[in-house]
């Protein structure tokens, strides 16, 4: 088709409007809405002034109106909710409603609503209290009563427990084995082991305790001694504990939940060495769980440190006679001990009737020619 025939065309297009236009007279045409959309995407693009030199059934005012709804329709759709009921809000102002009674335990959900309030956050009280109930979060008068679980939790780093074990060697005699354990840490403190737990040896055993605390500087951060309500305690280890800036916490009487980390780590010493290994005498059983010790702080692997070891720093097994004389001295007196049992009949054992050490009283007998020093 060439310009003439097209020039034709139009010319007849217009003369059919025309008569169209003067057989309607008043009456509005009637337009679909397909119709409408294809008109308005043809000739909106087009000046106002060219438009009214076109010869059209409706007016340029009528197209661009069209025009204006079709767009608004548009956007409509597009900014149209598509789920049910009211949008969800915002997940950066979910997290800091969260953090806020997290942090803040006494806050009611009206007092976290007024802290949004003046960050400038819009939001209804109603929806900071659905919030909160649908993360299982209590009313403020709940969440500000402190629980031992909250307690144990928040001061981790400053508390200590301990505990007696008590095992049998192999002579049939009970052994009782002082330990305490950092909550957090989880590292372990073997502070010693006799068969007669005196109230002057589980002192002195507590001013070891405090004076290697001391020498490797965490002493300003323990605060708290957890222990049970055991007649093997004396007094005066509190005010000992208390001078040292550590306060000693009672668990109730029957509840050992209340200590659950240090028998969490009495079962594993139970399980590891105690119901695995033959245990000769007392010596056998210190130099047994001096090696332990060193396993569990810096070999083994803990749940709950997401399987790492403690990593403590490697310090001198405290023992209630600080004496280094007499630490050589055991340790020669177990060597010999369990030579001399290898070399003995399964039927017989050693002779070691009588030879209970009291650290902390009396001279001590004399092993090859060394004296154990009394503990003042």
């Amino acid at each position: 088709m060439n310009d003439h025939d097209k020039d034709v065309e139009i010319l007849a297009l217009r003369r059919q409007l025309a008569v169209l236009q003067r057989r309607l007279g008043n009456q509005r045409p009637g337009f679909q809405a397909a119709d409408r959309a294809f008109l308005t995407s043809l000739l909106a693009p087009l000046p106002r002034a060219a438009l009214r030199r076109l010869r059209l059934i409706v007016s340029p005012d009528t197209v661009l109106r069209w025009h204006r709804d079709f767009m608004n329709n548009r956007h409509v759709r597009l900014s149209r909710n598509r789920r049910p009921g009211r949008p969800r809000t915002v997940t950066s102002v979910r997290r800091l409603i969260l953090r806020l009674a997290e942090e803040n335990p006494a806050w009611g959900y009206r007092r976290i609503h007024g802290e949004l309030a003046l960050l400038g956050i819009k939001l209804a009280p109603s929806t900071v209290w659905e919030i909160l109930k649908a993360e299982g979060i209590d009313p403020a008068t709940q969440r500000s009563n402190v629980t031992w679980a909250t307690f144990l939790h928040s001061q981790a780093e400053a508390i200590l427990a301990m505990d007696f074990i008590e095992t049998v060697t192999l002579t049939g005699q009970r052994q009782y084995i002082l330990a305490a354990i950092h909550h957090a840490r989880r590292g372990v403190r073997v502070l010693g082991t006799t068969a007669h737990p005196t109230h002057a040896w589980v002192t002195q055993a507590i001013k070891n305790l405090v004076m290697d605390l001391e020498d490797a500087g965490q002493l300003a951060a323990i605060k708290f001694m957890i222990r049970d309500r055991d007649a093997k305690y004396p007094a005066v280890i509190d005010e000992i504990l208390g001078q040292a800036g550590i306060r000693t916490v009672l668990t109730a009487v029957r509840t050992p939940r209340m200590n659950s980390i240090m028998e969490r780590w009495v079962r594993s010493l139970h399980r590891e060495l105690l119901d695995r290994a033959l245990l000769w005498n007392e010596a056998h059983l210190r130099r047994a769980l001096r090696e332990y010790e060193q396993h569990y702080n810096h070999h083994r692997t803990h749940r709950t440190l997401q399987a790492a070891g403690c990593r403590l720093p490697r310090l001198s097994t405290p023992s209630p006679n600080r004496s280094n004389q007499y630490r050589s001295s055991v340790l020669a007196y177990a060597d010999a001990t369990v030579s001399a049992a290898c070399s003995t009949s399964t039927n017989t054992l050693p002779d070691l009737q009588g030879r209970n050490y009291r650290h902390a009283q009396g001279p001590g007998p004399t092993l090859k020619g060394v004296s154990i020093p009394r503990v003042r």
